[in-house]
């Protein structure tokens, strides 16, 4: 990377006259690499994590409870974005809490490394956590470098960053998947750490070039605030304590015991704040009339990740026992699938950013709601596709590796017209009161489908099964056209925003 910082010929005391990378500010390469090493380590052990789960040399459980156990793990990292937000505004500031996450992962797959059953689970634990700290707190950094939203090379630097988002997602299956599927699960997961150690250490090396105030809490707790946030974690972390000891120790501990209210939590956490900023009396009534439409796309966008998020477990796990994972009788891992949705999204992006500016300039561009509806038939029609593979399953062949990449590739148009939608309309109606929490809301979206996903596996759901299958693709593209249907209400209630 040290080949694209160049000397900029401004005149010295200008914007942009010191070092950069592809123009960006300098810091903006540590953290690009940060993130890239990060996703790389996480989206490495989340390819192996439901192949893990259900291999005979892994864990061996049954398919419904390692699909819960994927579900829970993945709704938990975005949960947790929000305390990781507020511990950078708080306690920490964002710098600091970004380097204590790194550790935290690194910690976490190396746990995950150990051969136990009881490490393997903590380790899943560290790893969320630790996803949570760091991804609140990276993106502010990166924003932190620019001089205010009116920087003309802002939007830029982000679309940057999460090319080193895409870089680390692409190549972690790739290697750390073909390691732990082909020589050792653990080493596997050892991978994942050696790739976050080179990011935490990349990140040390280079916070010098990071913005000053990334040092900054913006609004510490007071001693008053801080001794009673400890006194009430304390006091739950003794609750749960307890609880789980009595349980354990008369001896009908099972898995269920922690999945259940982690599911839970995952469904009624996200309601509770929404109810909570609805129901704010310090609302004016646009802010309010904005949070009613945005209710609309919150719902929606949790059943698109609900189905979206099965790329990584249900479909995986299909590959797994009842796909021909080969092209052109060259065989590959089943984890390397996962490469598939960065590897378009990088592909696509540019293509769909040039398509939108283009209808833009000839005043043909789709509404916001257009776009989000249409994302949500995309997402339904990925899984009547991928009826065709499960019928071909069931007649007692293998399904063709062309069949769950078609699949992934209607996926990730449907990601590339709701997510950057979704970010973007999150912004423009968020209440001022409530601007700088607005983005860990949408990610409670992707806990929500998550969740509600673990609980249908909790129950006994197979979620491989036609039938389930078609029911989950007839409820999104239900959604996308419900949402188109009523555009006209959902474009009153937003007022001035388009």
């Amino acid at each position: 990377m040290a080949s694209s910082l160049t000397k900029d010929s401004a005149r010295p005391g200008t914007p942009g006259s010191e070092k950069t990378f592809f123009g960006h500010p300098r810091g903006l390469a540590t953290l690009f690499m940060t993130e890239m090493w990060e996703r790389f380590s996480y989206y490495g052990m989340r390819a192996l994590l439901p192949l893990y789960l259900v291999a005979p040399g892994g864990l061996h459980l049954d398919v419904a409870t390692a699909t819960a156990i994927y579900s829970v793990y993945v709704s938990m990292v975005y949960l947790l974005t929000m305390p990781g937000g507020w511990f950078g505004d708080r306690v920490w500031g964002p710098r600091k809490t970004v380097a204590v996450a790194g550790g935290v992962i690194m910690l976490g797959h190396l746990t995950l490394a150990l051969p136990s059953s009881g490490t393997f689970y903590a380790g899943l634990g560290l790893v969320a956590i630790g996803s949570g700290l760091l991804k609140a707190n990276i993106s502010t950094m990166v924003g932190q470098l620019y001089d205010g939203p009116s920087d003309p090379r802002r939007d830029g630097g982000f679309t940057v960053f999460y090319m080193g988002i895409n870089l680390g997602a692409f190549a972690a299956p790739l290697i750390i998947g073909t390691i732990g599927e082909n020589v050792n699960w653990h080493l596997g997961f050892a991978l994942a750490a050696l790739g976050m150690a080179l990011g935490l250490a990349q990140f040390l090396i280079g916070s010098r070039h990071l913005a000053e105030r990334s040092s900054v809490v913006p609004t510490p707790l007071s001693a008053q605030e801080k001794s009673s946030t400890l006194r009430k974690a304390a006091i739950w972390a003794g609750i749960a304590v307890v609880f789980y000891a009595i349980v354990g120790f008369s001896g009908n501990y099972t898995l269920n015991w922690v999945l259940v209210p982690l599911t839970l939590l995952g469904v009624i956490v996200p309601t509770m704040v929404l109810v909570r900023i609805k129901r704010d009396k310090d609302l004016d009534r646009g802010e309010q009339s904005k949070m009613s439409a945005y209710i609309w796309f919150f719902v929606a966008a949790a059943v698109f990740w609900m189905i979206y998020d099965q790329g990584g477990s249900t479909l995986s796990i299909f590959a797994d026992g009842s796909a021909e994972n080969s092209v052109f009788g060259w065989a590959f891992p089943v984890s390397w699938y996962q490469s598939v949705n960065p590897v378009l999204i990088m592909a696509l992006a540019p293509v769909f950013a040039w398509f939108w500016l283009a209808l833009n300039r000839r005043g043909k561009e789709p509404s916001t709601i257009v776009k989000f509806g249409s994302g949500l038939v995309l997402v339904g029609a990925s899984f009547f596709l991928f009826l065709a593979p499960l019928s071909i399953a069931e007649g007692g062949h293998k399904a063709a590796a062309m069949w769950l990449v078609a699949i992934y590739f209607v996926q990730t148009v449907g990601e590339l017209l709701l997510s950057p939608v979704g970010l973007s309309v999150t912004t423009k109606m968020a209440p001022a009161k409530y601007a700088s929490q607005m983005m860990g809301v949408w990610f409670l979206a992707v806990t929500a489908g998550d969740a509600t996903t673990g609980l249908l596996s909790i129950a006994g759901v197979d979620l491989n099964k036609t039938n389930i299958v078609a029911l989950e693709a007839t409820l999104a593209v239900v959604a996308g056209v419900a949402v188109w249907m009523y555009r006209k209400k959902v474009k009153a209630l937003m007022g001035d925003v388009r």
